[in-house]
């Protein structure tokens, strides 16, 4: 009796689709295979590196999760057979409707009260191919049944079966705003579609048609479906399955994640697959190698770093990182690009420029000694990172082992605006005022600058003194342009890069010292704030940075401990298989043979711009050089604090250089000698201080005011 009603009902439908066929309006063209290809686009974008391997995966749009197009031999044969087997068993026998399954559904519907679909593969990707056949909130109406059953003919006549099935396991939704078989698999088993097994091909079955059914629920259904099938898993197997891949939201995890604030620039819903400059086995070595680094310096109050690697002759990076990953205080802050306070960092564009303007040259004496500068915020009084000075040292010496005073001088020789404008042609952008603003600090690095402006700057040295901007994709040819004269860019780079110039401050055991021809700089901020090591090989420019993004202070982190050996562990995986050699001199360098009186430096080669040579470096004797009153300086404000005892409060009066033999002048009465420090207790009011040699001649004399009171004044 079934039978007979099952087949007067199919005889039933397919005369009454007929005549609906004759006075159905058209329907919107069929797409083809292709089109619906091309039109497809995941919500991930993907990020590979110059050789086409991928190395970040970022969603890029918000509604809906899809990958990239599954192709139907990249799909598990289990996949394949469960889903066609529980959602249309004669998928491959009808011509787009299955009329028996119809039929039953109609009896179910009309005779039992049970009502259930019966659309075909085919219907349903007619259905997510045209709006217009998709169920409102309410089920079909029978309008739209008949307009599906149509385009489902229409679709059968115009692809090929292997063609409407790959579009339904690529266009289906399985679970929550999981579109497609890609998507599915990798957010509920995390694997792609090809490792499919059985138990969850069967879980993705009935899903298909319950996308939003609870764990329990899908795993009653898969069992039924596996007894139907007659596969040997048992319920418990798919219970314990469904369990794990079910509950919560389901999500994706990028199958590469070493590059994301690359991928954040560049990326996009417009640009979902990008090709950059980035070498994924740089990249990652890089990544853990600032880990490392941050992990053995974290009970020093370090937790965030930045690397940038760089081609030196094409300006293409090869390693970005932002930051430490999971690890770091603030995982969306780039590290690269925030400006921080340079440190040292910027003296060798400073030396640079006094070198190129010909106020110095490598073999010059500077005296680094205390020096007390009045500045329109106060007295400013540089120090070096040791707290000592080390009295006359030539420019090469300062330069390498980082000396404060002697980049102070050498600044005071150039011009704060001088040494502001050559910065911002450099491409230091964050520095947007003129050097009053700055003042003698910007010798010492008090403006901000971020890592990728250093790197391209040290970059332009390492090119000869030509410049072009950093690029983050391939690109067929760089436009440089000529910014720093030649021959001087290579005298400081030839200061970098010479171990024995910097081990007055670092020794000559340091990771300022690799096995690699290197020109290297490091830098640290007030209050060690920021850690800098920047650098460059004769193919790449290396750059650390290693601090807080809160900006809070290091514990006892300098440029040598922090950033340094990154930077190392970077010059050499680089340089594994070449080496680094230095380069040529340009036209204009020569060198030759100096020789320092009274010894204050040993004779050694010297490089010189032509035309500012000389063999003979002589020390000015203390009379020469002017010895004058260190501090206080002229118009010093001192300021007395009534709440310290008297006993410890004193000023110490200073010379530079030191000379024996004079003695100072307090208000017109003789105080002391030049030989001992003098320490003078504070009186309240204006004072002069002079300063008389062995003849008793003035030589120096300053005024200062002492604001506060104290009871009683007395020399000790």
């Amino acid at each position: 009796m079934r039978g007979l009603r099952s087949i007067f009902t199919t005889f039933t439908i397919f005369t009454a689709f007929t005549a609906g066929i004759a006075i159905a309006p058209a329907l919107a063209e069929i797409l083809s295979f292709e089109d619906v290809k091309t039109r497809w686009t995941s919500t991930e974008g993907m990020l590979l590196d110059r050789h086409g391997v991928l190395i970040h995966e970022l969603r890029v749009v918000e509604h809906g999760r899809r990958l990239e197009w599954t192709r139907l031999g990249e799909i598990s044969p289990a996949a394949l057979a469960t889903i066609v087997r529980a959602e249309d068993k004669r998928f491959y026998r009808h011509g787009g409707v299955d009329w028996l399954a119809l039929s039953d559904a109609a009896l179910d519907t009309l005779l039992f009260s049970k009502p259930r679909g019966a659309s075909t593969i085919s219907m349903q990707v007619a259905a997510h191919l045209d709006d217009a056949l998709r169920p409102g909130r309410q089920k079909r109406t029978m309008s739209q049944k008949w307009d599906q059953i149509k385009a489902a003919r229409e679709l059968e006549s115009a692809w090929s079966k292997s063609q409407i099935l790959e579009a339904y396991l690529n266009l289906s939704t399985f679970r929550g705003e999981l579109q497609g078989i890609a998507a599915a698999s990798r957010g509920l088993f995390g694997k792609s579609p090809d490792g499919l097994d059985e138990r969850e091909s069967l879980l993705l079955a009935v899903l298909l048609r319950g996308p939003n059914s609870q764990p329990r629920t899908a795993a009653k259904r898969a069992c039924a479906l596996a007894v139907n099938m007659k596969l040997d898993i048992s319920c418990p197997q798919i219970e314990t399955l469904a369990q794990a891949a079910l509950p919560g939201l389901p999500g994706i995890a990028p199958r590469a994640s070493l590059a994301p604030h690359v991928a954040r620039e560049l990326l996009s819903a417009e640009r979902t697959r990008e090709q950059t400059t980035l070498d994924a086995e740089l990249q990652a070595f890089a990544v853990e190698v600032l880990q490392q680094q941050l992990v053995a310096l974290a009970e020093q109050h370090v937790a965030d770093g930045a690397v940038l690697v760089v081609d030196n002759k094409s300006g293409e990076v090869l390693a970005y990182v932002g930051n430490a990953g999971n690890s770091a205080s603030a995982f969306y802050v780039d590290g690269v690009r925030v400006p921080r306070q340079a440190g040292s960092t910027l003296k060798p564009f400073l030396y640079q420029l006094a070198i190129e303007d010909r106020l110095i040259t490598n073999a010059s004496l500077i005296d680094d000694s205390p020096v007390n500068l009045i500045t329109p915020t106060g007295l400013y009084v540089p120090q070096n990172y040791d707290r000592e000075f080390k009295g006359l040292t030539s420019v090469r010496t300062a330069l390498a082992s980082s000396l404060n005073v002697p980049a102070v001088r050498v600044l005071m020789l150039v011009g704060a605006d001088a040494f502001a404008e050559r910065l911002k042609l450099l491409g230091f952008d964050d520095i947007t005022e003129d050097g009053d603003f700055y003042g003698y600090s910007l010798a010492l690095g008090s403006a901000e600058v971020s890592l990728w402006q250093l790197v391209n700057a040290y970059r332009t040295l390492a090119s000869g003194g030509r410049m072009s901007p950093l690029r983050l994709q391939l690109a067929t040819s760089t436009a440089t342009t000529p910014l720093l004269d030649p021959a001087a860019s290579y005298l400081v780079t030839d200061v970098l890069a010479d171990p024995l110039a910097r081990s007055l401050t670092f020794g000559l055991e340091n990771p300022l010292s690799s096995r690699q021809w290197a020109a290297v700089k490091t830098g640290t901020s007030k209050d060690m704030r920021d850690n800098w090591c920047i650098g460059f090989t004769d193919r790449y420019t290396i750059g650390v940075w290693v601090g807080n993004f809160d900006g809070s202070a290091m514990r006892d982190v300098s440029g040598v401990t922090g950033a340094a050996p990154v930077w190392l562990e970077m010059v050499n995986y680089l340089h594994r298989r070449q080496a680094s050699r230095a380069p040529a001199a340009p036209q204009g360098v020569v060198r030759m043979q100096v020789r320092y009186d009274q010894d204050v430096e040993p004779a050694r080669m010297e490089a010189f711009l032509a035309g500012t040579e000389s063999v003979r470096i002589a020390a000015k004797t203390a009379a020469a050089i002017h010895a004058g009153i260190a501090y206080p300086g002229n118009g010093t404000i001192i300021a007395l604090d009534p709440d310290i005892p008297e006993s410890v409060q004193r000023v110490r009066f200073m010379i530079a250089p030191q000379v024996d033999g004079y003695r100072w002048r307090l208000n017109g009465e003789e105080i002391g000698l030049s030989d001992e420090p003098v320490f003078w207790v504070p009186r309240p009011g204006s004072h002069e201080l002079a300063l008389l040699d062995k003849d008793g001649i003035a030589v120096d004399q300053v005024r200062f005011e002492v604001r506060g009171a104290l009871r009683q004044s007395r020399l000790q």
